[in-house]
């Protein structure tokens, strides 16, 4: 008996919990502590945008979100669940939940654009027909139609981005992770990857993270920005977005928006 394929649409967003995370490095005697005390709330279907300077823990917090690294101290929760045991060992229902996306796409490369998206349908025993309609239906979402049957080989960078993002919605999670998705993408090509996921982001209503160390990327996704402090990677400042959306490229150019990168340049230390 094969699983069913998970349901799509709008309204599926998961909520995300920390309470006092904290992640402490020990390597050789020596300790590190990379994420100090984080706290945050994140309600179902929101955009956040974790901003901060090379090293300052975001990625680091991130991958405790993902269930890729416990943190040494406090709670992390998705939708009410826990999702570390008293062990550190990750709740596999709670990462159901989740969906993640790295700055390389991380593509097998013998396998074709659609079995690469369809491949947490795969493991999750969901026959192929449907996993081949799912693939079809997300390669459409992200504007790869027409490439199904292509090798990753034959693809641009952002092509490869963009069949990253459509694998990590396979399984429907209801939070997409992202770390620094676009950060090895020309500007041109990143500004359209972030045009793409705002679209995305508009039908689906996923809850988002996303790591980035841009400003002006980060104040055009976002609802909220969590400002994170040099390391000990603490949050340094929350700040509201309240651009209303869909967001054209052309806010870059509003005057609201160029006084809220002016602002998180400031609280970076970048002026």
């Amino acid at each position: 008996m094969t699983s069913p394929l998970p349901s799509t649409g709008a309204g599926s967003g998961a909520s995300l919990s920390l309470d006092g995370v904290t992640k402490i490095y020990s390597a050789r005697g020596a300790r590190t502590l990379a994420v100090e005390n984080v706290s945050l709330a994140i309600e179902p279907g929101e955009f956040i945008v974790l901003l901060g300077r090379s090293g300052c823990g975001k990625s680091t917090l991130l991958k405790m979100l993902g269930g890729l690294l416990s943190p040494t101290h406090g709670d992390i929760r998705v939708a009410g669940r826990g999702l570390y045991d008293a062990g550190g060992r990750a709740d596999h229902a709670a990462l159901g939940s989740l969906g993640f996306v790295f700055q390389d796409a991380n593509l097998l490369a013998w396998r074709s654009v659609w079995r690469n998206i369809a491949l947490p349908l795969e493991v999750l025993g969901v026959d192929k027909p449907q996993r081949r309609a799912r693939a079809a239906a997300l390669a459409r979402e992200v504007g790869l139609d027409g490439f199904l049957d292509a090798l990753p080989r034959a693809l641009s960078g952002g092509m490869r981005q963009r069949v990253a993002i459509a694998r990590a919605l396979a399984a429907n999670p209801g939070v997409l992770l992202m770390d620094e998705p676009f950060g090895a993408l020309d500007a041109m090509t990143r500004d359209d990857m972030n045009l793409l996921l705002q679209e995305i982001w508009l039908q689906e209503r996923k809850t988002i993270v996303l790591v980035t160390h841009s400003i002006s990327e980060a104040a055009f996704l976002a609802d909220r920005i969590v400002v994170m402090s040099p390391r000990p990677g603490r949050i340094q400042r929350v700040i509201e977005v309240d651009f209303p959306r869909p967001r054209a490229r052309t806010l870059v150019d509003d005057v609201r928006f160029q006084a809220l990168t002016a602002e998180l340049r400031d609280e970076l230390g970048e002026r």
